[in-house]
């Protein structure tokens, strides 16, 4: 029997672990056919919009080197089904329940928020990578300004912590991030995928319809490494860190460079219990190393650096 303690505290949820999964990559009917979700400290659901949003046309999975395109285009049966078919599934799971919020406006974002603030849902995830329709497509997540008025705006109607998932197609990530606490963020995601391309040669084609698409896997991971440490040293707020994560030493790399807890996301697309699997390579890592508590991995970085 283990003595480590894997626990984190965040946001006045208790995570038995600093685990989760990443926004699009589970279900619960589907991902329990293969472990227990509740073995994980938190499950992040696919993002919801305020109502049915049927995505791109297909084709809109490839894969490439180290990772994966996706043109999904945030595909779901809209908040009120969510709610009634899919909420229920979980409602008394011992694990931490997190929410994933998607909108085209302000007012689709608090819509949901509002909606999911009297449900089972312990934290909201929102998004910010969608365009906003009312100025012509830009991501909300480009733009810190955006940025600060979404947050300040789902925070006023939500009763439940808020965290803002960034994207990582911005110039300064951590102007990104001080936005959002600024606008009352109790927390931030990150990263959420890249933006890439790749195109079948022999037929002169994009491979996915959409064209372009958004690039996660292995390949992402120092980048997002990069960008949770810079966010570290930005913002006060907890942040869960993704992005390639495959291994319980990779899930170390992001707690070592800031983050509260981790998502694992597309290595659960080829390999079902990758969530547990992280996490059983997490407990492993830490007693070759020594350490009792997540706390004593960050520590360990933190004292390389004189902090």
């Amino acid at each position: 029997m283990s003595n480590l303690d894997l626990s984190v505290d965040i946001c006045k949820t208790h995570w038995k672990n600093p685990i989760t999964t990443a926004s699009g990559t589970f279900s619960w009917s589907d991902s329990s056919r293969w472990y227990d979700p509740s073995l994980l400290g938190a499950v992040t659901l696919k993002g919801v919009a305020p109502e049915m949003w049927m995505g791109n046309p297909s084709p809109r999975i490839a894969e490439t080197y180290g990772g994966m395109i996706n043109s999904v285009g945030l595909q779901n049966p809209g908040v009120d089904y969510f709610m009634e078919h899919e909420l229920p599934l979980m409602k008394d799971a011992d694990t931490v329940k997190i929410a994933n919020v998607a909108g085209h406006s302000i007012e689709e974002y608090c819509l949901v928020c509002e909606k999911l603030s009297d449900s089972c849902v312990d934290i909201l995830e929102v998004n910010i990578s969608c365009p906003n329709v009312k100025l012509g497509g830009i991501g909300f997540g480009t733009d810190s300004k955006m940025a600060f008025e979404v947050t300040k705006a789902v925070k006023k109607v939500s009763k439940k912590p808020v965290f803002i998932k960034l994207t990582p197609n911005v110039t300064d990530i951590a102007e990104i991030a001080r936005a959002a606490e600024s606008g009352g963020a109790d927390g931030i995601t990150l990263i959420n995928t890249l933006l890439g391309m790749r195109i079948d040669v022999e037929r002169s084609s994009p491979v996915v319809a959409n064209k372009l698409g958004g690039f996660s896997g292995p390949a992402i991971k120092p980048v997002a490494v990069r960008m949770v440490y810079q966010v570290r040293n930005a913002v006060k707020i907890p942040i869960i860190g993704l992005g390639g994560i495959m291994t319980g030493e990779d899930a170390a790399e992001f707690i070592m460079a800031g983050a509260d807890a981790v998502a694992v996301g597309s290595a659960a697309l080829f390999n079902p219990t990758a969530p547990i699997d992280v996490l059983n390579g997490l407990e492993a890592f830490m007693e070759r190393r020594g350490f009792n508590n997540i706390k004593e991995i960050r520590d360990s970085f933190l004292e390389r650096e004189g902090k």
